[in-house]
């Protein structure tokens, strides 16, 4: 057995690189009390325990694992001293800083460390704390495309060429890697079908097949996978959407990160070495890559720098709850195809790729006025890959824009047009994405008009939606547009 503390590993720490050797002692904790405490998606909690528990098979004799109901009986349960990797939430953090004999180590799992990040910040000054400056910073210090002091290809971020919508016929790339379900999986199935009938627990969505890895050797198979299939066409399409194919060229790879079994770090070196082999085009390898050093990294740095507080923010006032139909994915209430679509992925997968959460599941709320406390929670639960740290920062900044800037220097909204030149949902759709009043009117383009009416007077000072405050204005059926959408209520479009 290892030398040193047992190494006390929540579930989304489950990689080896959370380990400090291959013989270090192991404590794993299965805490039925998160899931008591609130709705998670059926295929959420089934990952997470399934993951839990071929990580604690594989561990064998160096680990405890203990199923109980909290973690703080798990913990008196061992008395003996721990380390931790800091955890991933400000509750969790909260936690282990508070006990005796836990002793809590700098965080792992990312490409930049707190005290890079509170270099970079610092040195900012009064400047913004902007993603591609971040970005940019990242390549330079892990030496990530570059070719000496340039990037490769000349250029730091090929996103303009990047907005492709989808092909007719579809993209043509294999399918995404996907498990077998063995015993364990049918072991955790059991448990939550027990529960569930016992009413201990409570879900949102449907059960169905485990799609995502639960064990390192899964991962590396996935990884490898979306690399040699899937990553060569990534690029052009990352913003396209498409009825005939969910995943597109998406990696998938999100849960298996968010789980720990993925070393971001490794992910970026397999993209790179693609690129530099001739496998994969620069447009894609640097799309995907800027995904993992860039906007991940600065969404988990920036929960960090902003504090608990931030979840809070909402400048724009959005107060409405979110309706019923939508807090419990009824795809088949709404008629708006797109949106039916998104609400159908969530429900029967718990997952859709990230233009599907911010053009049409965010777009749909921040012109509704959801409450952004209430949508990050909707999101951290119903996604298989959704975590505090992802989803606050994703969600009150980037989606809804409720810290009136920080992180978005705009509103993230958009009419029918966008999604009609990004997707293949429009045609089939009962209504029309050039029509803000009728009976066919597309709900997404009354509610942008709407959404841009109704905050006036903050979008006007903001240069990037000033044309789009000025085409308000000139509209002379803006007062039927609000009207439309105030009859429409909370009822699904």
């Amino acid at each position: 057995m290892g030398n040193g503390p047992r190494r006390w590993l929540f579930a989304d720490q489950l990689g080896d690189h959370f380990l400090d050797d291959g013989d270090q002692p192991v404590l794993l904790v299965e805490a039925r009390s998160v899931l008591e405490r609130r709705r998670f998606h059926r295929q959420k909690a089934h990952l997470v325990l399934s993951a839990l528990r071929h990580r604690a098979a594989e561990l064998g004799d160096r680990v405890i694992f203990i199923r109980t109901g909290t973690y703080g009986e798990a913990l008196d349960a061992v008395g003996e001293p721990l380390t931790v990797c800091h955890p991933t939430s400000h509750a969790a953090a909260a936690f282990v800083s508070g006990r005796a004999k836990v002793t809590v180590l700098p965080a792992r799992g990312f490409t930049t460390t707190r005290e890079d990040f509170a270099a970079w910040a610092e040195g900012r000054g009064d400047r913004r704390l902007l993603m591609e400056d971040f970005y940019r910073d990242a390549r330079r210090r892990l030496g990530v495309l570059m070719d000496g002091d340039e990037p490769a290809g000349g250029r730091w971020n090929f996103d303009a060429d990047n907005r492709e919508p989808p092909p007719r016929g579809g993209l043509g790339v294999p399918g995404p890697w996907r498990p077998v379900e063995d015993e364990i999986d049918e072991q955790v199935r059991r448990d939550l079908d027990r529960w569930e009938r016992d009413g201990v627990v409570a879900f949102v969505g449907r059960d169905g097949p485990r799609a995502f890895p639960a064990t390192r050797a899964e991962a590396a198979d996935a990884l490898a996978c979306f690399v040699a299939r899937r990553l060569p066409c990534f690029g052009p399409y990352q913003d396209a959407m498409s009825s005939a194919d969910p995943v597109m060229a998406h990696s998938l790879l999100s849960p298996a990160l968010n789980l720990g079994l993925l070393d971001p770090l490794d992910c970026v070196r397999e993209a790179e070495a693609a690129y530099r082999e001739g496998r994969v085009p620069l447009r894609s390898a640097e799309g995907y890559i800027r995904q993992l050093i860039g906007w991940r990294d600065y969404v988990w740095h920036l929960y960090w720098h902003l504090g608990p507080g931030y979840r809070r923010e909402n400048r724009l006032s959005a107060r409405t709850p979110l309706p019923e139909w939508f807090a419990e994915l009824d795809a088949d209430a709404v008629e708006a195809r797109c949106l039916s679509w998104a609400l159908g992925q969530v429900r029967d997968h718990g997952f859709a790729h990230h233009i599907v959460r911010l053009m049409v599941l965010g777009n749909y709320a921040l012109q509704r006025a959801f409450e952004p406390g209430q949508l990050t929670d909707w999101f951290h639960r119903c996604f298989v890959d959704g975590y505090d740290w992802v989803m606050t920062p994703n969600v009150v900044g980037m989606s809804q824009h409720a810290d009136g800037g920080v992180l978005a220097t705009k509103p993230y909204a958009s009419g029918g047009a966008y999604i009609n030149r990004m997707s293949d949902f429009c045609h089939a759709c009962r209504y029309r994405p050039d029509r803000r009043t009728g009976a066919d009117a597309c709900p997404f383009t009354t509610g942008y008009w709407s959404f841009i009416a109704r905050n006036e007077e903050r979008l006007a000072a903001n240069p990037r939606m000033a044309r789009s405050v000025r085409g308000m204005r000139r509209l002379n059926d803006i007062d039927e547009v609000r009207a439309i959408e105030a009859d429409r209520g909370d009822a699904p479009p």
